[in-house]
């Protein structure tokens, strides 16, 4: 089997339950932006719909201990994490019972507990920062495993490739994992650059690299599970591209009206949830079971939409928790 290519077949419980993952990040999506449209959420915010396989199909990838970095189209990796969806949808309402707290919003989510560490607004700068938590592992000798997330946008920047350069010097344990949905905010791939497969980046350094389809949730995760496998080995990093496609703007101040007429009717015949319904359908799974687990999954994001709006907002008097240090000339914190 060549890389790219997979032949690996799930299991009727495990599609089932990534079934209920990825129908679980569209609805929550679908009310962060109705929550965006009523002013309930402020500031920016990117949502995830359309791209849900690669997020629960990389995080079935993973371990527990390994570190996944993103930038900030994160809301479906936070949740494939296993982090609740209260906690993510009271952070983008800028609740204090938000997982930060209220204080980073839609584009800096981070969990601790499940190494989910951003979440990040500095387009490609967020690479830098999984290629340092590889260094940190291969230093302590143990087998964690870095994976990020970017954009093909991120994959012209600098910062991108100076990790790539580092990472495959010093065959650090990450996977570069490239979302590529075609557009650069409003800029479409063909306008921006020279390559369509920004896997192919990884030649340059001599990293192992390949591209897959990331509409097939079974397919991401055979896919990622060698890059992971390979990486945890101490063979080295490898950069992946996984086809996808965002079916909302870049953010929701974006209408999108750069794409083609039909493009994105086109598209939606593969749509991620309906390849996995149909899936399960073959399995013998019945119809009445695919309903149950979309009206659970309704009920938990409506659950997380009712309890952010019922939040209390952040403590004022912790404004700063984040900002500054300690005061140095402060008794209580100068030693004797």
């Amino acid at each position: 089997m060549s890389e790219g290519e997979t032949s690996y077949e799930p299991s009727r419980d495990e599609l089932l339950e990534w079934y209920r993952q990825m129908a679980l990040i569209r609805r929550f999506e679908e009310l962060a932006a109705k929550a965006y449209t009523q002013r309930k959420i402020l500031g920016f915010c990117h949502l995830y719909i359309g791209q849900e396989a690669v997020a629960v199909g990389a995080s079935a990838a993973l371990e527990p201990t390994d570190v996944v970095v993103s930038a900030y189209r994160e809301h479906g990796h936070i949740l494939a994490r296993g982090t609740s969806p209260r906690a993510v949808m009271a952070e983008l309402f800028g609740k204090g019972t938000g997982i930060t707290q209220g204080v980073g919003g839609s584009m800096h989510l981070a969990d601790r507990e499940r190494n989910f560490w951003g979440g990040y607004g500095i387009v490609g700068g967020h690479l830098t920062l999984a290629t340092g938590a590889a260094f940190a592992a291969r230093y302590r000798q143990d087998e964690q495993v870095s994976l990020v997330y970017f954009g093909d946008g991120a994959a012209q920047q600098g910062a991108f490739f100076e990790s790539l350069l580092l990472a495959q010097l010093w065959k650090l344990p990450v996977v570069f994992l490239c979302e590529n949905n075609y557009y650069a905010m409003g800029t479409s791939i063909e306008r921006y650059s020279a390559l369509q497969d920004m896997s192919l980046r990884g030649d340059g350094v001599g990293m192992k690299r390949w591209q897959f389809q990331g509409f097939d949730v079974a397919e991401v995760y055979d896919n990622v599970k060698r890059a992971v496998d390979y990486a945890r080995s101490g063979e080295g990093p490898v950069i992946l591209e996984a086809v996808t496609y965002r079916y909302r703007g870049h953010s929701m101040s974006d209408p999108a009206k750069y794409r083609k007429k039909g493009e994105l009717d086109d598209v939606k015949k593969k749509d991620a949830l309906e390849l996995v319904r149909d899936r399960l359908a073959a399995m013998g799974v019945d119809q009445d079971t695919l309903d149950q687990v979309k009206a659970e999954v309704n009920e938990i994001a409506q659950d997380a939409y009712d309890f952010a709006e019922s939040s209390p907002d952040p403590d004022p008097a912790r404004l700063y928790d984040y900002t500054y240090a300690p005061d140095a000339g402060d008794d209580d914190n100068v030693e004797a």
